[in-house]
């Protein structure tokens, strides 16, 4: 009779867990589908790496625009342009600009163009817990990556319950480091220059920035 007891109830919790991933996954796709209407995203963001074990605690903002696969990444001083062929990485503090191809080969990198989906490959999820900030409602979807080797132990992304735009990320490292990701805006279908992602090598070369191409 036990051992009965011991199997429904394995059943049923493998049936509440499959339950909880068709729920994250439905609000998942909900998300990425919304983002994908859009024909460009501007986020402005705040970013919190912390580490109590090593009294470590970093704030700073940033901010990217993104069009398709292109973007604009300003972030800790420097720019970063996708152009569609090429990254170039602008460091004004080192009057230096480095021009390289994308990683095609780390399908598990996220790059400023997959801030907003990245979830889609990689992870397993589970429904997670309902927040209300501010006056509104956060549900937090619980990612835990399929690499066991993976830097990340666990990523809380949580996303408005009304407008299926994501808030914030809470990732948490394998070496107890939290880095939390929030969304102070979100702009959609903004007007935007036909230069935007262009990069004017003369311009900084006429400024005398080092050019390196990789």
């Amino acid at each position: 009779m036990r051992k009965i007891v011991i199997v429904i109830a394995l059943m049923m919790f493998g049936l509440g867990y499959a339950q909880s991933s068709d729920k994250a996954k439905t609000l998942l796709d909900e998300v990425y589908n919304k983002v994908k209407s859009y024909d460009n995203i501007q986020v402005d963001f705040k970013y919190v790496l912390e580490n109590k074990a090593e009294n470590i605690k970093q704030e700073t903002r940033g901010d990217v625009t993104i069009q398709g696969e292109k973007y604009l990444f300003n972030y800790l001083g420097a720019t970063k342009i996708f152009d569609g062929n090429k990254v170039i990485t602008i460091i004004p503090e080192n009057e230096e600009v480095v021009i390289e191809s994308p990683d095609v080969e780390d399908e598990n990198t996220i790059t400023p163009s997959k801030m907003l989906t990245f979830y889609r490959q990689g992870y397993n999820y589970s429904w997670d817990v309902l927040q209300n900030v501010r006056g509104r409602q956060i549900q937090y979807i619980k990612l835990i990556p399929i690499d066991t080797e993976a830097e990340a132990k666990e990523i809380l992304l949580g996303i408005d319950a009304q407008t299926k735009h994501i808030y914030n990320l809470i990732q948490t490292g394998q070496n107890g480091t939290k880095t939390t990701i929030t969304v102070n805006s979100f702009k959609t279908n903004q007007p935007l220059s036909g230069n935007l992602f262009k990069f004017n090598a003369k311009k900084y070369e006429d400024e005398g920035y080092y050019i390196v191409k990789q």
